[in-house]
């Protein structure tokens, strides 16, 4: 489904600029911001927002260049329980490590990395070792004491006080994290605590990109915000603090209004400034909404990352790692917007190209498995599973012939390197499955490449593949799924194996 532009990436960071400059200048040059969501490579953005750049928070960083430097949190436990940010496929530990290379890479200064609710776990432990032996400056903060009832505990030197104060040098400082739980918020507090005893008046503010807080309620955006978080159980609500205070109707979600009114105590006591903040929204500064510049097409790439969504969380239910729940209020939002499944493109194709892989018996070990993509043009392109390739292999080289308008007689890949390949895999490595996944065949495409130039034209048509939709029958294997991730697809699949085996070696 071919979609237009909807988002103007200048327009937004002009006005996200002035308003950052705006928040600085009210507390004496000093401002602590909790960046919430992802702080690079924003693919959840970019994906409702056509047009809108996955890095575009880094660029605004990069406007204020010297002005800003970077605090990153994480918390304890998900190193020791090696918790996974799916879109990447790693850990967050790991998470952190890309994250820092990547503003190294921006010239974004990184103040230091802070361990959060630390209690000498092992896993934590390590990391620290690990960050510390490369030069990277590590802290770590226990749990607060006296949180989250108990403010005159908070506020004092048994609360934050006990925590150890990361010494900042610059005006701006960005507080952000691998993930929801990392411990932002209590490390603003805690540095705003400190600087406040040392006679600074540092402020603190939120920039969170979802919910829109000046887009409607039932707005695609906001609800694609909710298919999101479906495992957190976040509902966007009116931000009755902001109504009763400005009687103006803004969007904020169920976690930050319940957690306002003890927020604000916290900052009330530690600023001396009762009712600095007199809503949510209030703290935040999100100029998102001043970007759009389509409406309908913000609206149908909406509708479409909700249906991706819920295809996710279906197969995290299968896999076992989301519990069913978080698919059915998916499942309320699809009805509530009238939508289904089917309503994605390339969902049907894939469907098809299984049953035909079936009726013909073209499958392998009983397996029947079909792949389907959507092409920039629009044009769709299936693949079926073979004795020679999975289906996502079939796909994308379908695909690049397509692109490359090869004709299909044609192979990409000479027999006797796949021979080879059988081979190695089965008689060297002990092997069962021989069929390519879709690493494998990227790799052996490339290597034919060298001395086949249709294999090489076909090679660099896969870079015109980024951003297009695809969907399987089945959940990808690893190498499946690490093929198309590199690849940059939006990839969705049935909650389906791809065999009966418990164990895919």
């Amino acid at each position: 489904m071919l979609l237009q532009k909807g988002f103007d990436n200048d327009l937004y960071l002009q006005k996200q600029k002035e308003a950052i400059c705006e928040r600085v200048s009210r507390f004496e040059n000093k401002l602590y911001i909790e960046f919430g969501g992802k702080l690079v490579y924003d693919y959840h953005a970019a994906r409702v927002l056509p047009g809108y750049d996955p890095n575009a928070k880094m660029r605004l960083l990069k406007e204020f260049d010297d002005q800003a430097e970077v605090i990153i949190c994480i918390f304890a436990d998900d190193i020791e329980k090696r918790k996974i940010r799916a879109d990447f496929g790693i850990t967050y530990d790991e998470n952190v490590l890309k994250l820092i290379d990547d503003l190294n890479d921006w010239g974004i200064s990184i103040c230091a990395v802070l361990i959060t609710r630390f209690n000498g776990q092992h896993g934590a432990v390590y990391f620290k070792n690990r960050l510390e032996r490369q030069g990277i400056k590590v802290y770590t903060h226990g749990a607060t004491r006296g949180y989250p009832t108990d403010v005159e505990t908070i506020v004092s030197d048994e609360g934050y006080g006990s925590n150890t104060f990361i010494e900042t040098s610059k005006p701006i400082v960005v507080v952000t994290g691998p993930g929801p739980g990392s411990g932002k918020l209590a490390t603003c507090l805690s540095q705003i605590y400190h600087e406040h005893r040392r006679g600074v008046h540092a402020g603190y503010a939120k920039f969170e990109t979802f919910p829109v807080w000046n887009l409607p309620l039932k707005h695609p955006v906001n609800v694609a915000y909710e298919a999101a978080t479906a495992d957190l159980g976040d509902v966007n609500l009116i931000d009755h603090f902001h109504l009763e205070a400005y009687n103006h109707k803004t969007v904020n979600y169920n976690r930050d209004l319940d957690a306002f009114p003890l927020l604000k105590r916290i900052l009330d006591k530690i600023t001396h400034t009762p009712g600095l903040y007199k809503s949510p929204t209030d703290m935040g500064f999100n100029m998102i909404g001043s970007g759009i510049i389509t409406d309908d097409a913000v609206r149908e790439a909406s509708v479409q990352e909700i249906l991706r969504r819920y295809f996710r969380y279906s197969c995290e239910y299968m896999l076992g790692t989301t519990e069913k729940e978080a698919v059915h209020r998916i499942e309320l939002i699809m009805d509530d917007l009238g939508i289904k499944p089917e309503d994605r493109s390339v969902v049907l194709p894939a469907r098809d190209a299984a049953r035909e892989a079936r009726e013909n018996g073209k499958g392998f070990n009983g397996a029947y498995c079909g792949a389907a993509m959507e092409l920039p043009n629009g044009e769709i392109v299936t693949g079926k599973n073979s004795p020679l390739f999975h289906s996502s292999s079939s796909l994308i080289l379908n695909a690049a012939k397509r692109l490359a308008e090869i004709p299909d007689k044609i192979h990409l890949l000479p027999q006797h390197i796949i021979r080879s390949l059988n081979h190695f895999k089965k008689d060297v490595l002990h092997g069962n499955k021989l069929s390519l996944d879709l690493e494998e065949t990227l790799i052996t495409l490339c290597i034919s490449a060298n001395s086949n130039p249709t294999a090489a034209e076909a090679v660099e048509k896969l870079k015109e593949m980024k951003g297009c939709e695809v969907h399987l029958s089945h959940m990808p294997t690893p190498g499946d799924e690490a093929g198309l991730r590199k690849l940059g697809l939006n990839v969705t699949s049935e909650p389906a194996f791809s065999s009966k085996c418990l164990f895919d070696d």
